[in-house]
């Protein structure tokens, strides 16, 4: 069972980024902030500061990683108000909240969510003719599963 979503042609789009990543990810943003100006942008706490700060783009920011700000954007993908994801991790580096990361990675492969993890992949993501249309992607009915799995119990 499947559910068709459309993510629209101004997309949602949460930008996040480990300490020891962040200064890529200003580079970054700043680099493509023409295109980045065409969406809704939402952030975690210092991240979303910090891209405000340097580009003047306007960053809807959650609370900092540690302090949430994971959990909130993963319930912001349930509710369907986040479209994209661009979360440039530092792999070699251990987070005190590891587990509320890879719940947000979790729950952005089962909301079919678009994830980049590194300035290659936003790159090549950022730069697809999808950008600027409609994309209708197909997410699984849980909703639909849970009711026809609580009818047969």
């Amino acid at each position: 069972m499947q559910n068709k979503k459309i993510i629209g042609k101004k997309k949602k789009i949460a930008l996040i980024a480990h300490d020891g990543k962040k200064a890529e990810m200003m580079d970054w943003c700043e680099k493509n902030k023409s295109i980045l100006e065409k969406h809704f942008l939402f952030g975690t706490g210092t991240t979303a500061h910090m891209i405000a700060a340097r580009t003047g783009l306007y960053v809807e920011g959650y609370s900092s990683g540690p302090l949430g700000g994971d959990q909130q954007i993963g319930a912001k993908i349930v509710e369907g108000k986040i479209d994209f994801i661009v979360f440039f991790s530092d792999p070699l580096k251990a987070q005190p909240h590891d587990p509320d990361v890879k719940a947000l990675l979790r729950i952005a492969q089962v909301y079919d969510i678009p994830m980049a993890s590194n300035i290659s992949s936003a790159d090549f993501m950022i730069t697809s003719p999808l950008m600027d249309e409609d994309y209708e992607h197909h997410v699984v009915d849980y909703a639909a599963i849970v009711k026809k799995r609580a009818e047969s119990l």
